[in-house]
């Protein structure tokens, strides 16, 4: 039995601030285990929001000291993590980073939060910068939770995260298989802002408005659908082609929102149904899960049979799989699939900095 001990930090395109988890894995009998032993979220003041929204425009010194400040950032906010709930075994800290640039057809993608700085802050080994060498290899960098789906929940058949994109992951002849669906909490979190809220909750914005027929048709004949995986969306295409088509039109927030709750379920269903999961159970976590009227209207347009897990899981399960997928690069065996991403080969991805 080999067990590892291990914070997983995650800050995901929806802005919602910085996930932390103390998770414990054990490899026993070739099979992996893991528990969530504790788990916290640390929302972004106003002077981290304005900076990580602007940084995509922002010259190469910004950048250069953003992503320094930023692991300094995460290394100390880890350090208070351990101090809070008393953490004192830690064989590494894993760390995602903050999606700044992902544009893998252009051969790169950019997460914040250096490493050296996160170490130095936190007194802790990390392992970061996973998607690079993916990219490097070919391969979309994206989306890289499908392996955790594979080794820490292999009784769901299919797997639903809806985070800042929503992507989706099942195994298929033996293959592990995932893309990004459609864009999710990103764009519903930006039209609530439009509302004076912080996110929709509940979906009570998106319940409360009407779906617009002329953009949900613009929306869903999107080139992005007529693509085959493995495929992944960014902040790029957010601004460069989502955003645009719906400024077209003069809807209110609740209407934008209601329209775009439609989208991500008709797209959700589409997903399944083309690739022969619409009569499968699956596992939903992510923030999305927590807004009822979009649940509704997955439940309605895909009739698949939805498993909402705990509140735990649902929050923290993208951090928990970045700590599993330092734990294999720690072990020298990929955490990157060729089937998921469309790399030269399966990979290791990330990179160790020493305490």
């Amino acid at each position: 039995m080999k067990e590892y001990k291990v914070i997983g930090l995650m800050s995901g395109t929806s802005m919602d601030g910085v996930d932390v988890a103390y998770c414990r894995f054990i490899r026993e009998e070739g099979r992996w285990t893991y528990e969530i032993i504790r788990a916290a979220t640390y929302g972004y003041d106003k002077e981290w929001l304005e900076r990580l929204n602007g940084l995509f425009r922002a010259s190469a010194s910004d950048y250069a000291s953003a992503h320094a400040a930023y692991g300094k950032y995460l290394g100390e906010m880890a350090r208070r993590f351990m101090n809070e709930y008393a953490i004192r075994e830690v064989d590494f800290i894993s760390s995602h980073g903050h999606t700044v640039f992902h544009q893998p057809a252009a051969g790169f993608t950019a997460q914040i939060g250096e490493g050296a700085a996160l170490a130095a802050a936190s007194g802790q080994t990390v392992i970061c910068d996973f998607r690079t060498s993916d990219v490097a290899y070919g391969g979309q960098g994206a989306p890289l939770v499908p392996l955790g789906d594979r080794h820490l929940f292999p009784e769901h058949p299919v797997c639903l995260n809806l985070g800042g994109i929503a992507n989706i992951s099942f195994e298929q002849e033996g293959r592990r298989i995932a893309f990004d669906v459609c864009p999710c909490n990103m764009l519903l979190n930006h039209y609530a802002h439009r509302a004076g809220k912080p996110y929709d909750e509940n979906g009570a914005l998106a319940a409360a408005g009407s779906c617009h027929d002329g953009l949900l048709e613009e929306l869903n004949a999107m080139d992005f659908y007529s693509k085959l995986p493995p495929k992944s969306l960014g902040r790029e295409e957010m601004e460069k082609f989502f955003i645009p088509v719906m400024e077209q039109y003069e809807l209110s927030p609740s209407d934008i929102l209601r329209t775009l709750a439609e989208h991500i379920a008709v797209q959700v269903a589409a997903s399944l149904s083309s690739l022969g999961h619409d009569n499968a159970s699956m596992l939903v976590s992510g923030g999305g899960t927590f807004n009822t009227f979009l649940i509704e209207q997955l439940r309605k347009n895909s009739g698949i049979r939805l498993e909402i897990p705990d509140a735990i899981t649902i929050n923290y399960k993208e951090a928990l799989i970045f700590a599993f997928l330092g734990v294999l690069r720690f072990r020298g065996e990929p955490n990157c699939l060729q089937s998921v991403t469309g790399a030269a080969k399966d990979v290791i991805g990330g990179a160790i900095y020493l305490s």
